[in-house]
């Protein structure tokens, strides 16, 4: 396969700002925004706005400040995230599930001068700037409320203010303007600083192989503090796509319908949902034998390059709202027969991989070429080798391109971990086949993915487990649970400790105390991060001569013996 075949063409920008400019005047007339009884902002309206609400910041004293973003996926969130990078500033995007405490880790971590948040965030930012712990000098809900400044209200600001100082303000393309955190915010969390460099090289690599058109409808589900939300939506952007909103996991069908989706982008775990759906109305309307026959007639006929499968399968496509052709997935591995299924009744599902350290994207599949079990080709330019490998060719995944983050901010130590001579170490396992195609098949280190893309990072939940009292050790992991996991947690407690200070609980019941000392644990985190479930022990963990436990094999045993959880 020659690479002029799998890649598109399409221009190169320095910047975010660049990009967006061409894609307003381009697109002026293009509906950017789609929201219920069919209002809509067009890119025009869509670029002045942008304008005002960055010269209205730029008012406020924020030229050159860190904004921090918080709340679901809405106008006000792409408009703000796009109105920050346009002026320079750096934006500082929050995972809306964060705790409390994560919130003002975070802020405190993130050096954050401004928050732009929902109005359900407003007892903790105003308590947080109260405080006096955080940089915080303005408080912007995206909500209109008394007493407190609204975005709304700093687009009024920006009206009368000087738009030409944020017009003609100069793009740092190569210096730190986005940072994102990769996990929960503790003494051992990482944010990860990127450019606008880093985004729109990522951007071109993404055009280049895969096909978004004006006339598209994009849904933005995938949330905007996840790098692969956030690109997407500029990718969107970028292409002439216009984006509607959610209004809920429940009402996903409703909206496709609504708003005639043609893209979706989404985690395996929703995708595989809908589909299960599709195949449990086949089996109640008895069509699953006669959908199967069709589908060999269809698969048989492209062969020759006579493709029938939207007309022939029209029905199906249409309890999807009739218009969907592509959907992107990513952040975890999508089951093999759900993508084969889908691409049999016309719409196309492509699988991409990366990491938010990548902008995000490294590798993905090409709307012609694609393999089952792959999520494609390295991309236009991103280099990619495998190193460490094993007797069957399977090694680490390392990359190295313009898309690859600065490092971890303040955190010189875990950046030389990942990036050595210019390549980043994905701590990813895969081979590369003879045709070219990335195929990526665990984890080198012990994080547990969870099948909505969620990541959990045993040692941050082991930190605060080891504090309890009476555990002498601990081990979290993720016990398979039909095609997802539960994070659990294994305690070897000290015996000499229980008898001090529990000496009359039975078993069941000091069980019942090191369980709600976990629940507490649990309160201060996202619900994604819950332990679900306990072992208790006073065996020793089968650990290396340098004393670190052996995960794989404590997992072997763990399995083995499942009747204990």
């Amino acid at each position: 396969m020659k690479s002029t075949e799998y890649f598109y063409d399409y221009p190169r920008y320095q910047n975010i700002k660049e990009m967006m400019c061409d894609s307003i005047k381009k697109y002026a007339q293009n509906a950017a925004f789609l929201f219920k009884n069919k209002c809509k902002i067009m890119y025009q309206e869509f670029g002045e706005q942008v304008k005002f609400l960055g010269t209205g910041l730029f008012e406020l004293g924020m030229k050159a400040k860190r904004i921090a973003i918080i709340g679901k996926n809405r106008y006000e969130w792409a408009l703000s995230y796009v109105a920050v990078l346009l002026g320079d500033m750096t934006v500082v995007p929050l995972d809306k599930g964060l705790t409390d405490i994560e919130i003002r880790n975070s802020l405190i971590q993130s050096k954050a001068d401004a928050i732009i948040f929902e109005e359900k965030y407003l007892d903790v930012v105003q308590e947080l700037k109260e405080e006096g712990k955080t940089n915080l000098q303005e408080l912007i809900c995206m909500d209109k409320i008394d007493s407190i400044k609204s975005v709304e209200d700093v687009l009024e600001l920006g009206k009368k203010g000087n738009t030409a100082e944020y017009e003609n303000q100069k793009i740092a393309s190569d210096e730190m303007r986005i940072l994102l955190f990769t996990s929960g915010t503790t003494s051992a969390s990482k944010a990860v600083m990127l450019t606008h460099r880093n985004i729109v090289e990522n951007i071109y690599s993404m055009k280049c192989v895969e096909t978004f058109y004006e006339t598209d409808v994009n849904l933005a589900f995938l949330p905007y503090h996840h790098t692969f939300g956030s690109t997407g939506q500029l990718i969107m952007l970028a292409s002439g796509v216009a984006t509607a909103f959610p209004d809920g996991l429940r009402h996903i069908a409703e909206n496709f319908r609504e708003y005639k989706v043609s893209i979706f982008v989404g985690v395996p775990l929703l995708i595989e949902a809908i589909y299960s759906k599709i195949q449990k109305e086949l089996e109640k309307q008895g069509k699953t034998k006669m959908v199967n026959n069709a589908k060999k007639v269809s698969n048989f006929l492209l062969k020759f390059g006579v493709d029938i499968r939207r007309k022939l399968f029209k029905q199906i496509i249409e309890n999807l709202g009739g218009s969907m052709r592509l959907i992107i997935s990513g952040a975890a591995s999508l089951d093999k027969d759900v993508s084969k299924n889908f691409n049999e009744l016309g719409i196309r599902v492509i699988q991409g991989y990366g990491l938010t350290e990548t902008s995000p994207v490294i590798a993905a599949e090409n709307d012609k070429y694609r393999k089952d079990g792959s999520v494609g080709f390295p991309m236009r330019n991103v280099e990619i080798k495998i190193v460490d490998k094993d007797e069957k060719g399977i090694g680490e995944i390392i990359a190295k391109g313009p898309n690859v983050m600065l490092g971890y901010y303040e955190n010189e130590e875990a950046t030389k971990e990942v990036l050595k001579d210019g390549w980043f170490y994905t701590g990813d396992l895969g081979y590369i086949d003879q045709e070219g195609y990335l195929f990526v098949t665990g984890r080198k280190k012990n994080v547990i993915v969870l099948k909505n893309g969620k990541k959990v990072f045993p040692e941050e939940l082991e930190e605060l487990v080891n504090k309890i009292d009476v555990v002498q050790e601990c081990m979290v992991f993720g016990l398979p649970k039909e095609d997802d996991v539960d994070v659990s947690v294994k305690i070897q407690y000290d015996e000499e400790i229980r008898k001090q200070k529990y000496p009359d609980a039975s078993d069941e019941e000091f069980e019942k105390i090191v369980w709600n000392q976990i629940k507490e644990i649990n309160k201060e985190m996202p619900k994604y991060k819950y332990m679900k479930h306990l072992i208790l022990t006073t065996e020793d963990f089968i650990k290396t001569t340098t004393a670190k436990i052996k995960r794989f094999e404590e997992m072997k045993k763990i399995l083995e013996n499942n009747k204990e959880i």
